[in-house]
């Protein structure tokens, strides 16, 4: 299985959300261990920076030291962009509640933003972030200019792995991911995830989680499934070891 990978990741790691991260970490580690990604917020909707010396901060090391990698997941994940084109609308309103931050935002203003966040995760951590995923997984051309400059590892987004400073794809395939805004979204991510428990799959996959998961008892089950069958041909990597 040297080739086979079960990427999976928590995302929206921040104060408002340490009890739902504890428990969906709980709920991968028999199977993945301590072989995850967390996606740091370092203001999750501008509540509660993560500051260096908090009881959060320390836990944050504490993750990094036991070789869980951490990504800068945006600065605050809400959107408070006015957004000009229909398309970008349109991904701002239909993809996610407000949650697209780096969507709309100009170069200047996602590169200060990056700036400013990678600075204070990598101080708490102790390291560098191991890249930098978007909120929503969404990216307008401002922030694809600025995580390229800023000369993250990794990138990603709902279809692919890409490095930032080539634009080289590092894989290309869908993430599995859940969705408990509304009952439809409810349904067609357990229905998602049921499909790739049954049909062939690629040899490396991306399973990503959110806190709102945790508290939807089907999810869990869902979630909890999907890495059982997932594993069964893969083993749990980091997603460092895309870069070769």
């Amino acid at each position: 299985m040297s080739n086979e990978r079960l990427l999976f990741s928590i995302h929206d790691v921040a104060p408002a959300f340490e009890d739902e991260v504890d428990r969906l970490h709980a709920l991968a580690q028999p199977i993945v261990g301590d072989r995850l990604a967390m996606l740091v917020v370092p203001n999750h909707w501008k509540s509660e920076k993560i500051t260096a010396g908090t009881p959060f901060a320390a836990r944050l090391r504490g993750w990094a030291e036991a070789g869980i990698e951490m990504f800068l997941h945006g600065f605050t994940h809400r959107d408070d962009s006015d957004h000009g084109d229909a398309a970008a609308r349109l991904k701002a309103t239909k993809m996610t509640a407000g949650e697209g931050e780096f969507l709309g935002l100009s170069h200047a203003e996602a590169a200060r933003r990056i700036a400013d966040g990678r600075a204070r995760v990598e101080d708490i951590i102790g390291r560098p972030v191991a890249g930098f995923i978007a909120p929503a997984w969404l990216y307008g051309e401002g922030a694809l200019a600025a995580i390229r400059e800023a000369g993250f590892p990794l990138a990603e987004d709902h279809l692919k792995v890409w490095r930032p400073a080539d634009g080289k794809v590092l894989h290309r395939a869908p993430v599995i991911t859940w969705a408990s805004r509304t009952p439809a979204r409810l349904r067609s991510s357990l229905w998602v995830a049921n499909a790739a428990r049954a049909l062939p799959m690629p040899r490396t996959m991306r399973v990503a989680t959110h806190p709102p998961d945790i508290r939807v008892p089907a999810l869990v089950d869902s979630i909890g499934a999907t890495l059982k069958v997932l594993a069964k041909k893969r083993r749990p990597a980091a997603y460092a070891e895309l870069l070769g």
